[in-house]
Formats: C-alpha cells, structure tokens, sequence
C-alpha cells in the first residue's frame, strides 16, 4: 500500500500564535483530515541564518527544512505581507530550495503549493500573493487555484472573546485541500 501523500507548511513570524502560522495549522489540518500526513515548519523551525550558496554547511532546522521538501507531495506557503511583500524570514526559508536543484524533482517542480497570505489591513495583499505566486512559478511549482488571504486586524482566528471567522478559516482550509487533491492526482498518473 502507498504512503499518504506528504504536506508540507512553512511559514509563519517569530511572535507565537500569529495569524500567519495559525492560518498554515488550519491548512495542514484540513490536509490531514483528507488523509494526507503533514509537517508544520513554522518560524520556531525556520532556519535564522541567511541562505549563502557559497557555504555547503548547514544548520539543523535548514537540513530539516530541505529534507522535508524533498520528500513533500505538496507544500503551503503561508506569510505575513511586510511592505507589500513577503517576510524576510519566509523568503530565506525557500531560498534553501536552492539546495533542491540537482534532485532528480528539482526545486518544486510539478508540485501543488498553496499560497496564504496575512497582513494588518488589505492594502498589501494582493501584491504580495501576486509575489508568492511569482516565486513559486520561479521554483517550477504549481500554484494551487485558491489562495487565502486573511486581514490579521480582523482577528480571523477569534480572541478576545471575538469568535474565530469561519470564512477565514474555511479559506484556509480549501487551501489545504487543494494541495492534497492534486498530490492525489498526481500520484494517479506516475
């Protein structure tokens, strides 16, 4: 019998329980309900030192971080839009995809990536999934058809004794289920 398909999510910012990394958890969760098997890499498991390719050296969480994508089905990106673009920390993680590029799947070729995106009001947005999207297609992966994009300053995962919006969380969801959809079809055809 074959494994279930592999989910990876990465993403998030340093502060716990941030919109971001709580929108990439409903996304796994969603995967997971559908059968897939998932690995959250959040900023806690994000590697901290800049991607050099000049240096072959790597730390733990980086060679944690490649070996997962290398053996994903699937991946969720989700990032906080700073500036109108993605985070800083989110960015340096997928540049270690470089390390990916003499695989026999280089980089994230032929592979469903989910795009979220948070940010404090909506006017950034759009420009920075338009930016996670352009850098997936860079990376030869597959843009799942729905991406999310949630305004933090609406608190979509509740708090406060304000409920959590269960269209935001939705969203997040059909994320996560679009990525294990396709890794599904993907496997039919091999």
């Amino acid at each position: 019998m074959q494994h279930p398909p592999f989910i990876v999510g990465l993403g998030g910012t340093t502060r716990p329980g941030s919109t971001s990394e709580k929108a990439l958890a409903a996304a796994l969760e969603a995967a997971a309900a559908v059968g897939c098997t998932t690995q959250l890499l959040g900023a806690s498991a994000l590697p901290l030192e800049p991607y050099d390719p000049t240096r072959p050296e790597r730390s733990s969480q980086a060679v944690a971080l490649v070996d997962a994508l290398r053996r994903a089905d699937g991946v969720i990106i989700a990032t906080p839009a700073y500036h109108g673009g993605i985070s800083g920390l989110v960015k340096n993680a997928i540049d270690f995809t470089e390390d990916l590029r003499g695989d026999a799947r280089v980089y994230f070729d032929g592979l469903a990536i989910g795009c979220i995106v948070s940010a404090d009001g909506p006017q950034a947005m759009g420009s920075t999934l338009a930016s996670l999207r352009a850098i997936v297609h860079a990376l030869r992966g597959w843009p799942t058809p729905f991406a999310a994009t949630l305004n933090s300053r609406e608190r979509p995962f509740g708090g406060d004794g304000q409920p959590a919006d269960a269209a935001a969380i939705e969203a997040c969801a059909m994320v996560g289920r679009q990525v294990a959809e396709f890794a599904r079809m993907k496997r039919m055809v091999k």
